[in-house]
């Protein structure tokens, strides 16, 4: 009520004065008039469309009753003018009889200024606007107008002016034929009006209902007509034309201005004519893509809008950036030119009243202040006062009576228009910008806005483009008003998530497109791999030897590499699309390092880098295609090419955006060594540790599979079920030294202890086992010198096969063990020569008498770095980590020297097994009885260890006994018991000759050496004639 009664008040007052009204003279009067009387006119239309306006001000009146005990006293008035404004332009037709003369001389000036505006591209581009190099002479003259502010003034506006106008002063379209074609225009370019943000405003439905009822309005009613179909049929094309004319004179603005800034200067008014002639262009298109009929579709549907959305931003920037290098320009223009000419202009004025004169003296004086020192010292200039001055001037001056009349001083408003420009220049460029290209409504337009950008990114040619959708979040807040500060939150939370969604699928997209270009890169890095060799050799072969093999019919394979040999320029691949698209995604996320949305900054190249983090882990791991079902995995070294292929990939990446990808690298595979990443998933490390333990060395304790020391790799042994894999393809040296380079010290640590887990489990049963023989193997320690009681005890031993299973298996995860520590020890050499010779030179340095606890520390540290150590520091930890209630430190020590005992007595067992011949190929047993040599030297290296016995005495004492029973079975005739009794002599000289605590003169001493000679003797020669 209040904002119509100073509205009314006004309106009649500007009447009764009988101000002159010219865009093109006072500017900032006509301006604010036309926009005063066009949000007057929105505010009714809005009210109007409140549905239960009524009841919203009687619940209004009541609370205002109920809180002050009297009804409000303008309520009754508020009711009426509710009822009065049911149909709000019809009521204020008849309201703007009186103010017809002013609205329209005012809207009439429009005539040099929208027609101007409102040209189709084809005469834009006859004209060459908005050109830098159409004329290389001028490019340094500064872009000059008469009507400078009217060049960058919003279309949308002018529109809004001449229909609303000419609604409400309707009579002057009958009498004047300027004003009947400004509203004849206006009516052609568009079907709809924004009121405010969303909320449209249909023309010529409305025009056409308020004229139908007046006398004598049929001409106009089929003005109307025929302007809609106009508006139908060609508007659509013709901004489609004007938005395609855009794209290319922006681009060229842009990239001459980026390569010479300094032309912001003098052409800053194309700068800012081109910012907002885009502007309404994307307006408009929005505007009328959500209400236009579904028929003419295609004219609103804009593919390339995000071309013309990044040129306007990349303008923006450079006036951003080189704001400096613009004021330096105005500020000297001002004082230069501008302060000059006016004061030449007011001296040559024939009248000119006191206060008009102390108020032009004042703007030549401020102008003529202006010094390149000041910008040069980083001086805030003001020009706010300086220009209400001139609004004030306006007013003074446009008046009926005024003694200096601004309608015969036409060349002084459009000097001081020029000037008001120039200061705007100076001070205000972050408000022009606004001013000029804000596009904040697509806060209020979310779907199109996401369909746009959607849009962008299906179009390969566009999605170098797509930066500008999250860049034009930060407009959003400038559409907020400190009148209503509660919808800040809600508006700065849209422009958030909506930034953060498309730098987000950006992002999803460049990974996608990498891990497109990763895939087949991994495809052609797998054709070169040594399996798919045999084949080629194969046709090598059979071709010398002129074998046919094969049918006549069969294509030749084609070899690696062949896709590199282009023959034709025009033939585009698969990896060329995903290479180009990438390029151009990519330009898009390092446009720029970061971008400020409500105070919060985002950087786009920090979400690409998150994502290829995620998609590298996943990918590592799917690389690995285990199969829990079927216990398949990929070999370590196919793993490791393809993994090398897809980091070269993502190295790559580091030509097209500025990203750490070492970064990347470092936090991938350093979770990779570890049992889980951060995010709780399964690693290659945890994967691989599990199928080791679980699938190779399972099958090795059933006896499928076999440790050859001479290959240094675990086979598969000729059996009746064959495996699914084949072992020796899993853990020879290349495999192991794979999976070292895959999962680093870390994860062959953590390899190491689960492997150290799975003997501490074994040695637990050993020790009940011998739990359960305490009393007999007692006896046997003290007995061995006396062979028919150690006969006697022996018969008396429960569970000797199983004591020799479990350190068996013992030996051969040690075994596996010792293959994987050694090709970690290959690895680092490799990497890291120079420190893993340190970490050697300080274990082979350690002087015997050093404490145990620091010598555990080097062997620590020797041993993460692959170095084989005489205690193996963790078989220590993990033994020790068994506690045994109720039993005493003394009664431990004796169980561990009884569980030597207990295997020394026990191995001549073994020479009645069939599958205990040792074969010289393989340089150990069928049955891995070999690898007890590394179970007993580990086992009791740990064992007394952590009970502070003497291992060598231990070893010693196992050695003596070993040989003692040994050398009985020498001396049995039955020919099952010594049926392979020569092969498991020489596992004493193994055991020897595996420990650093035994030598060969004390086995000599216990075994004599003649004995170990003719075993070797016998094994070789059986083998010989087994073969043959």
């Amino acid at each position: 009520m209040e904002f119509k009664d100073h509205v009314c008040e006004l309106l009649n007052t500007i009447d009764a004065c009988q101000v002159f009204f010219d865009i093109t003279v006072n500017f900032d009067l006509t301006k604010n008039y036309l926009d005063l009387i066009i949000t007057y006119t929105t505010l009714m239309i809005l009210l109007s469309r409140i549905e239960e306006r009524k009841a919203i001000i009687g619940l209004y009146n009541y609370a205002h009753e109920m809180t002050h005990g009297a009804s409000d006293r303008e309520y009754p008035r508020l009711g009426q003018m509710i009822v009065d404004y049911e149909n709000p332009l019809k009521k204020m037709m008849e309201e703007f009889v009186p103010h017809s003369k002013s609205l329209s001389d005012a809207l009439i000036s429009l005539q040099m200024v929208y027609p101007r505006r409102n040209l189709s591209a084809d005469q834009w581009r006859n004209a060459q606007l908005l050109s830098l190099i159409s004329a290389p002479s001028t490019m340094l003259n500064p872009a000059q107008s008469d009507t400078m502010p009217c060049e960058y003034l919003s279309l949308d506006a002018m529109e809004k002016w001449i229909i609303f106008g000419f609604i409400l002063c309707h009579g002057i379209l009958n009498s004047d034929a300027t004003a009947l074609n400004l509203w004849k225009l206006a009516l052609q370019s568009s079907s709809c009006l924004a009121l405010f943000r969303d909320e449209v405003f249909h023309i010529h439905k409305a025009a056409e209902d308020l004229f139908v009822n007046i006398r004598g309005y049929n001409k106009r009613i089929n003005d109307i007509r025929e302007c809609k179909e106009a508006a139908v049929s060609h508007a659509g094309s013709m901004h489609r034309e004007r938005r395609k004319f855009l794209r290319s004179a922006l681009k060229e603005l842009a990239t001459v201005l980026s390569d010479q800034p300094g032309l912001l200067g003098p052409k800053a008014l194309f700068v800012f004519m081109a910012l907002s002639f885009a502007r309404d262009e994307i307006i408009w298109l929005l505007r009328h893509a959500d209400n236009m009929p579904k028929k003419s579709a295609d004219d609103f549907i804009d593919k390339h809008i995000a071309e013309l959305i990044f040129y306007m931003e990349e303008l923006r920037a450079h006036v951003r950036k080189y704001g400096p290098v613009m004021q330096r320009y105005y500020v000297q223009y001002l004082s230069g030119f501008d302060a000059v000419v006016l004061n030449e202009l007011v001296q040559n004025l024939s009248v000119c009243p006191e206060d008009e004169s102390i108020i032009m003296s004042s703007f030549v004086n401020t102008m003529t202040s202006l010094s390149v020192k000041q910008v040069e010292d980083g001086e805030v200039f003001d020009f706010r006062g300086m220009r209400l001055d001139w609004f004030r001037l306006q007013a003074y001056t446009s008046v009926s009576k005024a003694s200096l009349g601004l309608a015969d001083h036409r060349e002084l408003g459009k000097m001081m228009n020029t000037i008001i420009f120039h200061t705007k220049m100076v001070d205000s460029l972050v408000e022009m910008l606004v001013e000029t290209s804000d596009l904040s409504i697509f806060c209020f337009y979310s779907r199109a806005f996401e369909k746009m950008f959607q849009q962008c990114l299906e179009l390969p040619s566009q999605s170098r483009y797509s930066i500008a959708f999250p860049l034009l979040c930060t407009h959003f807040m400038s559409c907020t008003h400190e009148l209503c500060p509660e919808e800040r939150h809600h508006i700065g939370d849209r422009s958030l998530s909506l930034c953060n969604m498309f730098l987000d699928e950006m992002a999803k997209q460049a990974r996608n497109l990498i891990t497109d270009i990763c895939t087949e890169q991994c495809t052609l890095s797998d054709q070169l791999l040594p399996k798919h060799c045999a084949k080629t050799i194969s046709q090598a072969v059979n071709k010398k030897s002129k074998k046919q093999t094969g049918k006549k019919g069969e294509p030749e394979r084609e070899k690696p590499g062949v896709e590199s040999m282009r023959k034709n320029r025009l033939v585009v691949t698969n990896l060329d699309k995903l290479h180009t698209a990438l390029s151009e995604l990519c330009f898009s996320i390092n446009y720029v390092p970061n971008m400020v949305v409500w105070e919060h900054t985002f950087t786009p190249r920090e979400y690409l880098t998150s994502h290829l983090e995620i998609r590298f882990t996943k990918s590592i791991v799917g690389m690995t295609m285990y199969n829990q079902a079927t216990q398949e995995i990929a070999k370590p070294s196919e793993l490791l090419t393809s993994v090398r292929a897809y980091m070269t990939v993502l190295q790559s990446i580091e030509n097209y955006v500025q990203i750490d990808i070492t970064r990347v690298f470092n936090n991938v595979l350093l979770q990779q060594t570890q049992h889980l990443d951060s995010h709780g998933e399964p690693t290659i490390t945890s994967l691989y540790t599990n199928w080791y333990l679980e699938t190779l060395l399972r099958q090795v304790s059933n006896g499928h599979i076999a440790y050859f020391p001479a290959m240094k790799a675990f086979v598969n042994l000729p059996t009746e079920n064959e495996l699914t894999f084949n072992a020796e393809e899993y853990s020879d040296i290349s495999e192991m030294r794979a999976l070292s380079e895959l999962l680093g010290p870390y994860g062959m640590k953590f390899l190491s202890e689960s492997l150290m887990w799975h003997i501490s489990s074994q040695v637990a049963e050993l020790k009940k086992l011998v739990v359960e023989n305490v009393e007999v193997l007692t006896q046997m320690r003290t007995s061995f010198d006396k062979p028919d009681q150690m006969a006697a005890l022996f018969k008396r031993l429960s569970s000797v096969d199983s004591v020799l299973k479990r350190m068996t298996i013992i030996g051969v995860i040690l075994s596996f063990r010792s293959l994987a520590q050694e090709a970690l020890r290959d690895v680092l050499s490799y990497h890291i020569p120079f420190l893993v010779s340190s970490i050697e030179d300080f274990k082979d340095h350690i002087p015997r008498e050093t404490d145990m606890k620091v010598a555990m520390n080097v062997y620590e540290l020797s041993s993460a770095a692959g170095l084989p150590c005489e205690i193996d520091p963790a078989l220590v930890v993990a033994l020790s980590s068994q506690k045994s209630e109720n039993i005493s430190p003394e009664e431990e020590y004796k169980i561990a020297c009884l569980l030597m005992v207990f295997v020394a007595v026990s191995l001549p067992t073994l020479a009645s097994n069939v599958m205990s011949q040792y074969s010289p190929a393989i340089e150990g047993h069928c049955n891995n009885i070999h690898c007890l040599a590394k179970a007993i030297n580990q086992i009791a290296a740990a064992l007394f260890t952590i009970h502070k016995g003497s291992i060598e005495d231990r070893l010693k004492e196992f050695l003596a006994l070993a040989s003692s029973s040994l050398l009985k079975i020498g001396q049995e005739t039955d020919k099952t018991t010594t049926r392979n009794r020569e092969s498991v002599y020489l596992l004493l000289d193994m055991i020897v000759q595996e420990s650093p605590f035994l030598t060969m003169d004390l086995l000599e001493s216990c075994f004599p050496y003649v004995l170990l000679r003719n075993a070797y003797h016998a094994v070789y020669k059986q083998s010989v004639t087994s073969s043959a």
